[in-house]
Protein backbone atom coordinates (compact mmCIF):
# COMPACT_ATOMS: atom_id res chain seq x y z
CA UNK A 1 0.00 0.00 0.00
CA UNK A 2 3.13 2.10 0.99
CA UNK A 3 4.46 1.35 -2.33
CA UNK A 4 1.19 2.37 -4.33
CA UNK A 5 0.84 5.52 -2.62
CA UNK A 6 4.58 6.68 -3.59
CA UNK A 7 4.42 5.62 -7.06
CA UNK A 8 1.27 7.66 -7.43
CA UNK A 9 3.10 10.85 -6.03
CA UNK A 10 6.30 10.50 -8.39
CA UNK A 11 3.84 10.46 -10.95
CA UNK A 12 1.65 12.93 -9.86
CA UNK A 13 5.08 15.08 -9.28
CA UNK A 14 6.90 14.84 -12.83
CA UNK A 15 3.48 15.04 -15.11
CA UNK A 16 3.35 18.98 -14.68
CA UNK A 17 7.17 19.41 -15.00
CA UNK A 18 7.05 17.19 -18.26
CA UNK A 19 3.95 18.51 -20.02
CA UNK A 20 5.80 22.46 -18.96
CA UNK A 21 8.91 20.93 -21.14
CA UNK A 22 6.91 19.22 -24.11
CA UNK A 23 5.03 22.39 -24.77
CA UNK A 24 8.44 24.22 -24.49
CA UNK A 25 10.14 22.10 -27.06
CA UNK A 26 7.06 22.45 -29.41
CA UNK A 27 7.16 26.17 -28.82
CA UNK A 28 10.66 26.54 -30.11
CA UNK A 29 10.34 23.98 -33.32
CA UNK A 30 9.79 26.46 -36.55
CA UNK A 31 6.77 26.30 -38.23
CA UNK A 32 7.09 25.33 -42.13
CA UNK A 33 5.61 28.14 -43.99
CA UNK A 34 3.21 27.62 -46.83
CA UNK A 35 3.62 29.83 -49.55
CA UNK A 36 0.95 29.92 -52.70
CA UNK A 37 2.12 31.05 -56.07
CA UNK A 38 0.14 33.11 -58.39
CA UNK A 39 -0.03 30.39 -60.52
CA UNK A 40 -1.09 27.79 -57.23
CA UNK A 41 -4.51 30.21 -56.65
CA UNK A 42 -7.59 29.45 -56.99
CA UNK A 43 -8.85 30.26 -61.06
CA UNK A 44 -11.92 31.11 -62.48
CA UNK A 45 -13.32 28.05 -64.65
CA UNK A 46 -12.22 29.58 -68.07
CA UNK A 47 -8.71 28.79 -66.90
CA UNK A 48 -7.67 32.87 -66.84
CA UNK A 49 -6.35 34.16 -63.66
CA UNK A 50 -8.88 37.15 -62.72
CA UNK A 51 -6.35 39.93 -62.96
CA UNK A 52 -5.07 38.29 -66.44
CA UNK A 53 -8.67 38.52 -67.69
CA UNK A 54 -9.25 42.27 -65.95
CA UNK A 55 -5.71 43.30 -68.00
CA UNK A 56 -8.04 41.48 -70.95
CA UNK A 57 -10.61 43.67 -70.62
CA UNK A 58 -9.38 46.91 -70.18
CA UNK A 59 -7.54 46.56 -73.33
CA UNK A 60 -10.35 45.80 -75.15
CA UNK A 61 -12.13 48.82 -73.81
CA UNK A 62 -9.29 51.10 -74.93
CA UNK A 63 -9.27 49.67 -78.00
CA UNK A 64 -12.90 50.21 -78.83
CA UNK A 65 -12.71 53.32 -77.31
CA UNK A 66 -9.90 54.28 -80.29
CA UNK A 67 -11.75 52.73 -82.93
CA UNK A 68 -14.58 54.84 -81.49
CA UNK A 69 -12.62 58.21 -81.40
CA UNK A 70 -11.23 57.42 -85.25
CA UNK A 71 -14.59 56.65 -86.55
CA UNK A 72 -15.74 59.91 -84.97
CA UNK A 73 -12.73 62.09 -86.47
CA UNK A 74 -13.35 60.39 -89.71
CA UNK A 75 -16.99 61.40 -89.93
CA UNK A 76 -16.42 64.90 -88.69
CA UNK A 77 -14.13 64.95 -91.75
CA UNK A 78 -16.26 63.54 -94.44
CA UNK A 79 -18.84 66.07 -93.31
CA UNK A 80 -16.27 69.12 -93.54
CA UNK A 81 -15.09 67.82 -96.92
CA UNK A 82 -19.03 67.59 -98.07
CA UNK A 83 -19.70 71.20 -96.72
CA UNK A 84 -16.60 73.00 -98.71
CA UNK A 85 -15.99 69.86 -101.06
CA UNK A 86 -12.09 70.60 -102.40
CA UNK A 87 -11.95 73.89 -101.13
CA UNK A 88 -7.88 73.67 -101.41
CA UNK A 89 -8.24 73.30 -104.90
CA UNK A 90 -11.08 75.48 -105.60
CA UNK A 91 -10.49 78.59 -103.43
CA UNK A 92 -13.40 80.37 -101.78
CA UNK A 93 -14.23 82.29 -104.95
CA UNK A 94 -15.49 79.68 -107.18
CA UNK A 95 -18.92 79.00 -106.08
CA UNK A 96 -20.09 80.68 -110.03
CA UNK A 97 -23.34 79.87 -111.70
CA UNK A 98 -21.44 78.30 -114.53
CA UNK A 99 -20.41 74.52 -115.67
CA UNK A 100 -16.94 76.04 -115.77
CA UNK A 101 -16.59 78.07 -111.91
CA UNK A 102 -13.36 79.80 -113.69
CA UNK A 103 -15.12 80.52 -116.75
CA UNK A 104 -13.55 84.35 -117.46
CA UNK A 105 -11.27 83.84 -114.85
CA UNK A 106 -7.28 83.42 -114.56
CA UNK A 107 -6.62 80.11 -112.45
CA UNK A 108 -3.71 77.97 -111.17
CA UNK A 109 -4.48 74.28 -111.93
CA UNK A 110 -2.01 71.94 -110.41
CA UNK A 111 0.37 70.13 -113.04
CA UNK A 112 -0.69 66.43 -111.21
CA UNK A 113 -3.63 65.49 -109.32
CA UNK A 114 -4.52 62.25 -108.28
CA UNK A 115 -8.26 61.74 -107.89
CA UNK A 116 -10.08 58.96 -106.33
CA UNK A 117 -12.81 57.44 -107.49
CA UNK A 118 -13.45 54.14 -105.45
CA UNK A 119 -16.60 55.94 -104.21
CA UNK A 120 -18.49 56.32 -108.46
CA UNK A 121 -21.94 54.58 -108.77
CA UNK A 122 -23.82 54.82 -111.98
CA UNK A 123 -25.54 57.69 -112.65
CA UNK A 124 -28.52 55.53 -114.35
CA UNK A 125 -29.32 52.04 -114.37
CA UNK A 126 -28.41 51.25 -118.57
CA UNK A 127 -25.30 51.22 -119.40
CA UNK A 128 -25.21 52.54 -122.98
CA UNK A 129 -23.40 54.69 -124.67
CA UNK A 130 -25.17 56.86 -127.34
CA UNK A 131 -22.58 59.14 -128.36
CA UNK A 132 -19.10 59.99 -126.69
CA UNK A 133 -16.78 62.63 -125.88
CA UNK A 134 -14.99 64.63 -128.53
CA UNK A 135 -15.12 66.84 -131.67
CA UNK A 136 -18.77 67.15 -133.46
CA UNK A 137 -17.93 68.00 -137.08
CA UNK A 138 -21.49 67.90 -137.88
CA UNK A 139 -21.84 70.58 -135.45
CA UNK A 140 -18.82 72.19 -135.44
CA UNK A 141 -18.32 72.07 -131.85
CA UNK A 142 -16.80 69.90 -129.17
CA UNK A 143 -19.05 67.45 -127.62
CA UNK A 144 -17.42 67.68 -123.74
CA UNK A 145 -19.23 64.68 -122.33
CA UNK A 146 -20.75 61.14 -122.70
CA UNK A 147 -24.02 60.55 -123.36
CA UNK A 148 -26.12 57.71 -121.83
CA UNK A 149 -29.22 56.30 -123.16
CA UNK A 150 -32.20 56.29 -120.93
CA UNK A 151 -36.03 56.74 -120.70
CA UNK A 152 -38.26 59.80 -119.96
CA UNK A 153 -38.62 59.71 -116.09
CA UNK A 154 -35.17 57.30 -115.24
CA UNK A 155 -33.42 57.68 -111.98
CA UNK A 156 -30.55 59.54 -112.18
CA UNK A 157 -28.11 59.72 -109.39
CA UNK A 158 -24.87 61.33 -107.91
CA UNK A 159 -21.97 59.88 -109.28
CA UNK A 160 -19.90 60.76 -106.20
CA UNK A 161 -20.75 62.35 -102.81
CA UNK A 162 -20.64 66.01 -102.80
CA UNK A 163 -22.47 69.60 -103.06
CA UNK A 164 -24.74 70.73 -105.29
CA UNK A 165 -23.49 73.79 -107.43
CA UNK A 166 -25.65 74.70 -109.76
CA UNK A 167 -29.34 73.66 -110.13
CA UNK A 168 -29.98 75.70 -113.87
CA UNK A 169 -31.83 75.35 -116.88
CA UNK A 170 -30.31 76.22 -120.58
CA UNK A 171 -33.09 76.13 -123.45
CA UNK A 172 -29.79 76.26 -125.94
CA UNK A 173 -27.40 73.49 -124.48
CA UNK A 174 -27.95 71.47 -121.41
CA UNK A 175 -31.70 72.16 -120.64
CA UNK A 176 -32.64 71.11 -116.76
CA UNK A 177 -29.14 70.16 -115.88
CA UNK A 178 -27.13 70.04 -112.34
CA UNK A 179 -23.38 70.50 -111.33
CA UNK A 180 -22.01 68.97 -108.24
CA UNK A 181 -18.74 69.28 -106.74
CA UNK A 182 -17.09 66.71 -105.28
CA UNK A 183 -14.14 66.23 -102.43
CA UNK A 184 -11.98 64.37 -104.65
CA UNK A 185 -11.81 67.31 -106.70
CA UNK A 186 -13.76 66.36 -109.33
CA UNK A 187 -16.96 68.11 -110.70
CA UNK A 188 -20.14 66.00 -112.53
CA UNK A 189 -22.45 67.45 -114.78
CA UNK A 190 -25.75 65.93 -115.57
CA UNK A 191 -27.81 67.67 -118.36
CA UNK A 192 -31.21 67.17 -120.53
CA UNK A 193 -33.14 65.85 -117.25
CA UNK A 194 -37.02 66.20 -117.23
CA UNK A 195 -36.29 68.15 -113.73
CA UNK A 196 -33.91 68.09 -111.11
CA UNK A 197 -34.96 67.12 -107.22
CA UNK A 198 -32.17 69.10 -105.71
CA UNK A 199 -31.52 72.58 -104.23
CA UNK A 200 -28.04 74.59 -104.79
CA UNK A 201 -25.78 73.72 -101.94
CA UNK A 202 -27.93 70.59 -101.15
CA UNK A 203 -25.46 68.25 -99.84
CA UNK A 204 -25.86 64.33 -101.47
CA UNK A 205 -24.50 61.13 -101.26
CA UNK A 206 -23.28 58.70 -103.73
CA UNK A 207 -25.96 57.26 -105.46
CA UNK A 208 -28.92 59.29 -104.08
CA UNK A 209 -31.50 60.82 -106.50
CA UNK A 210 -31.12 64.13 -107.94
CA UNK A 211 -33.36 64.22 -110.94
CA UNK A 212 -35.27 62.26 -113.81
CA UNK A 213 -34.19 61.48 -117.33
CA UNK A 214 -35.71 63.51 -120.06
CA UNK A 215 -34.94 65.47 -123.32
CA UNK A 216 -35.13 69.39 -122.73
CA UNK A 217 -32.94 71.61 -124.53
CA UNK A 218 -30.03 71.00 -127.24
CA UNK A 219 -31.56 67.26 -127.56
CA UNK A 220 -32.81 65.03 -130.14
CA UNK A 221 -34.14 62.20 -128.02
CA UNK A 222 -33.78 61.07 -124.15
CA UNK A 223 -30.58 60.69 -122.90
CA UNK A 224 -28.37 61.61 -120.03
CA UNK A 225 -25.54 63.62 -121.00
CA UNK A 226 -22.64 63.31 -118.12
CA UNK A 227 -19.72 65.44 -117.93
CA UNK A 228 -16.42 65.02 -115.66
CA UNK A 229 -14.29 67.91 -115.06
CA UNK A 230 -11.52 68.90 -112.89
CA UNK A 231 -11.15 72.55 -112.23
CA UNK A 232 -13.51 73.29 -115.08
CA UNK A 233 -11.15 71.42 -117.55
CA UNK A 234 -13.35 68.31 -118.84
CA UNK A 235 -12.65 64.96 -118.91
CA UNK A 236 -13.22 62.19 -120.91
CA UNK A 237 -15.91 60.22 -118.78
CA UNK A 238 -14.91 57.14 -120.54
CA UNK A 239 -11.25 57.84 -119.41
CA UNK A 240 -12.46 57.91 -115.71
CA UNK A 241 -14.96 55.09 -116.10
CA UNK A 242 -16.13 51.21 -117.68
CA UNK A 243 -19.69 52.24 -118.51
CA UNK A 244 -20.65 49.24 -119.39
CA UNK A 245 -18.94 47.46 -116.10
CA UNK A 246 -20.37 50.39 -114.12
CA UNK A 247 -17.01 50.65 -112.40
CA UNK A 248 -14.64 53.72 -112.45
CA UNK A 249 -11.19 52.65 -114.37
CA UNK A 250 -9.07 53.00 -111.59
CA UNK A 251 -8.86 53.54 -107.81
CA UNK A 252 -6.91 56.77 -108.67
CA UNK A 253 -6.65 59.08 -111.64
CA UNK A 254 -3.62 60.98 -112.29
CA UNK A 255 -4.66 63.95 -113.82
CA UNK A 256 -1.93 65.64 -115.81
CA UNK A 257 -2.16 69.46 -116.86
CA UNK A 258 -0.35 68.73 -119.79
CA UNK A 259 -2.47 66.10 -121.06
CA UNK A 260 -5.35 68.24 -121.45
CA UNK A 261 -6.62 71.55 -122.93
CA UNK A 262 -8.58 74.45 -121.61
CA UNK A 263 -12.66 73.95 -122.04
CA UNK A 264 -12.19 76.76 -125.37
CA UNK A 265 -9.96 73.94 -127.06
CA UNK A 266 -11.67 72.04 -129.78
CA UNK A 267 -9.31 69.16 -128.93
CA UNK A 268 -7.82 67.07 -126.38
CA UNK A 269 -4.19 65.85 -126.22
CA UNK A 270 -3.89 61.84 -125.97
CA UNK A 271 -6.82 61.18 -125.84
CA UNK A 272 -8.09 58.02 -127.92
CA UNK A 273 -9.63 59.03 -131.50
CA UNK A 274 -13.90 59.03 -130.44
CA UNK A 275 -15.78 56.07 -131.71
CA UNK A 276 -19.21 56.30 -133.83
CA UNK A 277 -21.97 56.65 -131.84
CA UNK A 278 -23.85 53.28 -130.28
CA UNK A 279 -20.40 51.49 -130.58
CA UNK A 280 -19.26 49.25 -127.39
CA UNK A 281 -17.01 51.14 -125.22
CA UNK A 282 -15.45 47.96 -124.63
CA UNK A 283 -13.35 47.99 -128.09
CA UNK A 284 -11.65 51.46 -126.69
CA UNK A 285 -10.97 50.04 -123.51
CA UNK A 286 -10.75 46.77 -121.77
CA UNK A 287 -10.85 46.78 -117.93
CA UNK A 288 -10.71 43.61 -115.07
CA UNK A 289 -12.05 43.80 -111.72
CA UNK A 290 -10.40 41.87 -109.59
CA UNK A 291 -11.65 38.61 -107.97
CA UNK A 292 -10.53 36.29 -105.24
CA UNK A 293 -7.55 34.56 -106.03
CA UNK A 294 -6.36 36.55 -109.38
CA UNK A 295 -2.71 37.55 -110.02
CA UNK A 296 -1.13 40.10 -111.95
CA UNK A 297 0.48 36.66 -114.05
CA UNK A 298 -3.05 35.23 -114.04
CA UNK A 299 -4.57 38.25 -115.30
CA UNK A 300 -1.36 39.07 -117.66
CA UNK A 301 -1.29 35.81 -118.91
CA UNK A 302 -5.48 36.14 -119.61
CA UNK A 303 -5.51 39.00 -121.54
CA UNK A 304 -2.31 37.90 -123.74
CA UNK A 305 0.21 40.83 -122.15
CA UNK A 306 3.02 41.00 -120.06
CA UNK A 307 2.85 41.51 -116.61
CA UNK A 308 5.35 44.70 -117.05
CA UNK A 309 2.87 45.72 -119.55
CA UNK A 310 -0.22 45.67 -117.36
CA UNK A 311 1.77 47.01 -113.91
CA UNK A 312 3.27 50.32 -116.19
CA UNK A 313 -0.71 50.72 -117.44
CA UNK A 314 -1.95 50.79 -113.64
CA UNK A 315 0.64 52.37 -112.38
CA UNK A 316 1.44 49.79 -109.49
CA UNK A 317 4.59 47.07 -109.12
CA UNK A 318 4.99 43.67 -109.67
CA UNK A 319 4.80 42.97 -106.42
CA UNK A 320 1.60 45.39 -105.22
CA UNK A 321 -1.17 43.92 -103.74
CA UNK A 322 -4.29 42.90 -105.57
CA UNK A 323 -7.30 44.27 -103.81
CA UNK A 324 -10.49 42.17 -104.36
CA UNK A 325 -12.74 45.03 -106.27
CA UNK A 326 -10.15 46.97 -107.84
CA UNK A 327 -10.67 47.38 -111.60
CA UNK A 328 -6.99 46.86 -113.69
CA UNK A 329 -6.71 48.48 -117.44
CA UNK A 330 -5.59 46.19 -120.12
CA UNK A 331 -3.44 47.59 -122.27
CA UNK A 332 -3.97 46.95 -126.00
Amino acid sequence: MRLLCASLCLVATTLPAWSAKHKESKAQTPKKETRTTVSQQATPTGGEHPLLADRLEVKKRISKEKQRREAELKAKKQAEDLEAPASELYGEDSWGSHVNPFAGMSVHIPDRQDIDLQEFVMPIATRQITSNYGYRHSFGRMHYGTDLKLNYGDTIRAAFSGKVRVKSYEGGGYGNYVVIRHPNGLETVYGHMTRSIVREGTIVRAGDPIGLGGSTGRSTGPHLHFEARFMGVPIDPSDLFDFQAGVPRYDLFAFVKGAYRTPRSFAVARVAKPKKSGESNEEQFKTHRIKKGDTLSAIASRYGVSVKKLCHTNGITTTAKLSIGRTLRIPS
